[in-house]
């Protein structure tokens, strides 16, 4: 399991390169906004960041003093260095077909498919109520789905069929089959986990 010194590595690297790339090329291909000249604003999940160019420094506009998690900063600068990331097809894949997914796919199921299922698989009104509050839009798929873009360019969909006296709960997580070309396999699980999360803490 990564440490903290090795998310802070890894922002330290993915900061100098952002910082050599100009800031109207990477607004141009994230499809986020800018609040000021040289700051991005940039919605994730429930929150709302505001992060500084060149040093990309992490300030929640909610509470200046609240600090932003490493792993979404290094989350959120990855999606910033990804250049000229494609747009989403419409096509849903299951997280094991994301080109190299395989390796992470055991540490995926446990961040993510299991805390959904356990969380909402004998509840599924909790993840319509916690949907909601992350604006997620109703599919019809399963006895509860949503579908939310947790990135401008990065769409995810929830979804749970709930457990009987005869079956168990199941849960699953597709992503647009262009995920791969924006974020690592790593990356991808952590997103997710990081939504799953977030669904259980606006439940309760």
């Amino acid at each position: 399991m990564a440490r903290i010194d090795d998310y802070l590595t890894a922002r330290k690297l993915v900061v100098k390169k952002l910082s050599a790339t100009p800031f109207e090329d990477i607004l141009s291909w994230s499809g986020y906004l800018s609040s000021t000249k040289m700051t991005f604003t940039i919605p994730f999940l429930n929150r709302t960041y505001n992060v500084t160019y060149p040093n990309f420094s992490f300030t929640d506009v909610a509470d200046a003093n609240s600090k932003v998690p490493i792993l979404e900063q290094v989350l959120i600068l990855h999606y910033l260095s990804s250049e000229n990331p494609p747009n989403p097809t419409g096509n849903w894949i299951a997280y094991r077909e994301i080109p190299g997914a395989g390796f992470y796919f055991s540490a995926f199921v446990k961040r993510a498919i299991d805390p959904l299922k356990k969380t909402f698989g004998s509840n599924p009104k909790a993840l319509e109520y916690a949907a909601a509050q992350l604006k997620a839009t109703p599919i019809d798929t399963g006895d509860a789905g949503f579908e939310l873009f947790v990135m401008p360019l990065v769409p995810v969909q929830m979804i749970i069929w709930e457990g009987d006296e005869e079956f168990d709960p199941e849960a699953n997580i597709l992503f647009d089959q262009k995920v791969g070309e924006i974020l690592s396999p790593e990356d991808v699980a952590w997103l997710a986990s990081m939504t799953v999360y977030r669904l259980m803490t606006l439940s309760y």
